[in-house]
Order: structure tokens, then C-alpha cells, then sequence
């Protein structure tokens, strides 16, 4: 640039001393600084554009953006519609390669805290593994919280805070359970008490199911007894009175009451897959299970598909309301990513009311979006109804890692008539003390 302008001023030098020159040199002085000057203006010109060239070229190199998902085997054609429309949405911007891995939901913590910095950068969870993931720095507090929490089911708000701190994005609200039942064969008066659907299923043939072997369905007896269990304030282990001796309703009151119930004709305890099952077969007339089966129950008893809140069951003379576990699915950022701004505008995107809205219609999943929530197209869903119904009796799944196996434990014993014979309040005590384990 220098010696351009070096160049320019040197023609002008020599246009002045020209014009002191003969006639026929001032003529030829002018068109000569004239070329001269029209040459620089040209090489300036094409210096400009090859700039601007350069710059063009910088800006067509978009950043590669290379981002993995986990999330339910289930959820692999709706997440790569959902992918797609990120993609879409924000063209230009990046290069982005976006990756979907199968990886339930329920064991998410265990894969991601096991190689945090290789794990997803977005993920599934469910929502009582938020205060672990919270503690082991995998996740931090989001951004522009009081949008999404504007946006969402306070209960859903709820389920992805910890100690005041947003640090999850809620996905559905929707991690409950309630009955289904066919109407062929159960009445509504019948729906009312256990000992009712129990009745109706064995008089046809049929079977009522729930799943003992899962300690988050057997709270259901216990919920709504007075008899407690939750998370000590270390977050980390549980406290536990299901084997209380005195009041109203005792931890023997339940076990004897299950017993009953399990040496019942009418009665089996079957895993989630094993109700389904007999619901296509034709073998089960009613069972506890969640929305994720409201699709394929609808599709087998067609018009004669019910679902409707928990009943009541007997427990020491009294009729006691089967109580439920809820909880929600949610979406984490991890904390590691490469590219944390993408991963968590890809978090919100999942999440967003138009995705909860193809979430529900793709995969009958209950949203914690308000807006989608409110549609008439939610109230529409039998299950969702029912899930609704049940909530009132229902509690925020808040307990420890310990709680699990004792009552797996203590249930099959009762859901096996206790064959072994061992005193009821010995086993509430060893499921007990096992629940508070340190």
C-alpha cells in the first residue's frame, strides 16, 4: 500500500515539472497521469475484492459441531426428527454432527459419572438421579432459568432443581403410574377397591399385575400409611419407619395385608414386559403400569381400554389409597462438552413445546410444557387423564440408592406367600435397616 501511494505521489511530481515543458509535452504529461492514476485506482479496486474474497471464503468454513446424544432405544426415530430440525433451524451457523446412542435412562448416572469427559454431551435422565449428577459436577446451573421455568409444570420445575438451582431442562412430567383395566370386564364401582378388580379378574379368568420385584411400584402400599421414607438431608442416605411396631397402621399391617393380596386368584406379580404381554394375549384384565404402554394397550383392547387412578386396598380393616411414585424425564448438559452453548441450546430445543407436542404424538409421553399440557389433545389421552388423577396421591421420587434392593427383597418374599416363614417384623426390620444403610 506503501509504495502505491508512493507511486501515486510520484505521477503528481511529475505532472507539476511537466508543466513548465513545451505545448506538446503537457498534453502528453495529463494522459500519462491520468493512466497512472487510473491504474492505482484499479489495483486498489482488486486488492478490495480479493479482501472481501477472503473474507467470504472464512465465513463459508463454518465451525464443525460435533455433538452426541443419549437417550431411550425407544426414543432413536423421534430423536432423529427432532436432531433434523435443529439442523434446520440452525443452517449456517455451524457444521453440526449430531450423534444418537442408546442408553437407558434409568442407568444414565451410572454411564456418565463412570467416563464423565467422554460421555454425552445431551441426555436422558430420569429425575432422582439429578441430585448425584448435581454433586458430582456433571451438570451446572442453566442459563436463562426463569424462561424455562416460565414455561414448564411446577412440579417439573421442581423435579429438576436442586437446592433453589435450575440444573436440568424438563422433558415430560409424565414418570408415574395408574391402573389399566378392560372395561369388558371390570365395571367402575369394581375399579373403586383392589378387592373389587381382584374379584372381577379371577371371575373371568383373568389376572390383575403389578410388579413386586420393583421397589418403585411396592411404595404404592406403603405411601399413604403414615409410615415414611425419604432422603436425609445429606442427599445421599434414607430414612425409614416402614417397619414401625405402633399407630393406626403398622409395617405388619402392610406385610400381612400384601400377603393376602398375593395369595389371591386373581393376582400376579409380573415385570412391565410380562404385563404387556398378557394384555395382548388376553390373560391380564387389568395392571399397574405407566404411559409408555398407553399406545400398545390401546391398539390390543381397542375401545375397551380403561385407565384410572390407583384403587384403595384393605390394610387393617381399612380402605387405604394405593399411593404412587412420580417423577420426570429430563435433559442434561454435560458440564464437560466440548461445545456447551450448542449442547444446551440442543437441550432446549429437545424440549421445546413444539418437540414435547411430536414427544406425545410419536411416543405417548405426558409433557411438562404448560402450553402442550394444556392442549386438547393431552386431555384427550385416556392415560394422561389417569395420570392426572393419580397425582394427587402421588410423591416426588426423592430416596437414596440403598432403598432399592431391601424392598425388592422384602416384596418377593411377599409376593412368594413368605415361604420361608420368617417373622413379618423381622423382615420389615432388615428392609428397614437396609434402607437407612450408610
Amino acid at each position: 500500500m506503501k509504495r502505491k501511494l508512493c507511486r501515486l505521489f510520484f505521477g503528481i511530481l511529475c505532472a507539476v515539472s511537466l508543466t513548465g515543458c513545451g505545448k506538446g509535452g503537457k498534453t502528453d504529461s495529463k494522459n500519462t497521469n491520468k493512466n497512472e492514476m487510473e491504474n492505482n485506482i484499479s489495483e486498489n479496486k482488486t486488492s478490495k475484492n480479493n479482501v472481501s474474497e477472503n473474507d467470504a471464503s472464512k465465513n463459508n468454513a463454518l465451525k464443525k459441531v460435533e455433538l452426541v446424544v443419549w437417550g431411550a432405544k425407544e426414543d432413536t426415530e423421534l430423536m432423529q426428527e427432532v436432531t433434523s430440525g435443529f439442523k434446520e433451524n440452525y443452517k449456517g451457523q455451524a457444521d453440526f454432527q449430531i450423534t444418537f446412542q442408546e442408553q437407558g435412562e434409568s442407568q444414565c448416572k451410572d454411564a456418565l459419572l463412570g467416563a464423565l469427559e467422554d460421555g454425552a454431551d445431551v441426555f436422558t435422565f430420569a429425575d432422582d438421579q439429578l441430585n448425584a449428577l448435581a454433586a458430582a459436577g456433571a451438570l451446572e446451573p442453566i442459563e436463562h432459568a426463569d424462561k424455562i421455568k416460565s414455561e414448564n409444570l411446577s412440579s417439573a420445575v421442581d423435579a429438576a432443581t436442586v437446592n433453589g438451582k435450575l440444573y436440568a431442562y424438563p422433558l415430560t412430567a409424565d414418570n408415574g403410574y395408574f391402573l389399566y383395566y378392560n372395561k369388558q370386564y371390570i365395571t367402575k364401582k369394581q375399579l373403586k377397591t383392589l378387592d373389587g378388580i381382584l374379584d372381577a379378574a379371577a371371575k373371568c379368568g383373568g389376572q390383575f399385575t403389578m410388579d413386586w420385584s420393583s421397589a418403585w411400584y411396592v411404595y404404592s402400599f406403603f405411601g399413604n400409611t403414615g409410615l415414611e421414607v425419604g432422603l436425609n438431608n445429606d442427599g445421599i442416605t434414607n430414612y425409614c419407619t416402614w417397619n414401625q411396631a405402633d399407630g393406626d397402621i403398622r409395617g405388619i399391617d402392610v406385610a400381612n395385608a400384601m400377603l393376602k393380596i398375593a395369595g389371591h386368584p386373581g393376582f400376579a406379580s409380573c415385570t412391565d414386559e410380562e404385563f404387556l404381554n398378557g394384555v395382548q394375549n388376553g390373560s391380564v384384565a387389568a395392571g399397574v403400569s405407566g404411559v409408555w404402554n398407553a399406545v400398545a394397550i390401546e391398539k390390543a383392547w381397542g375401545e375397551h381400554a380403561g385407565a384410572a387412578k390407583l384403587p384403595t386396598f384393605t390394610c387393617n380393616g381399612k380402605q387405604v389409597q394405593m399411593a404412587s411414585f412420580s417423577g420426570c424425564k429430563l435433559i442434561g448438559v454435560n458440564a464437560y462438552s466440548k461445545y456447551p452453548k450448542w449442547a444446551a441450546r440442543l437441550a432446549e430445543w429437545i424440549t421445546n413445546e413444539k418437540n414435547q407436542q411430536l414427544r406425545f404424538q410419536m411416543r405417548g409421553q405426558g409433557p411438562s410444557n404448560i402450553a402442550v399440557a394444556d392442549s386438547k389433545e393431552i386431555q384427550r389421552s385416556f392415560a394422561i387423564a389417569a395420570l392426572l388423577e393419580q397425582s394427587e396421591f402421588s410423591q416426588l421420587q426423592r430416596v437414596g440408592g440403598k432403598f432399592w434392593e431391601p424392598v425388592s427383597k422384602f416384596a418377593g418374599n411377599m409376593a412368594s406367600g413368605n415361604l420361608s416363614g420368617q417373622s413379618l417384623q423381622e423382615q420389615l426390620d432388615e428392609m428397614a435397616e437396609g434402607i437407612c444403610a450408610r
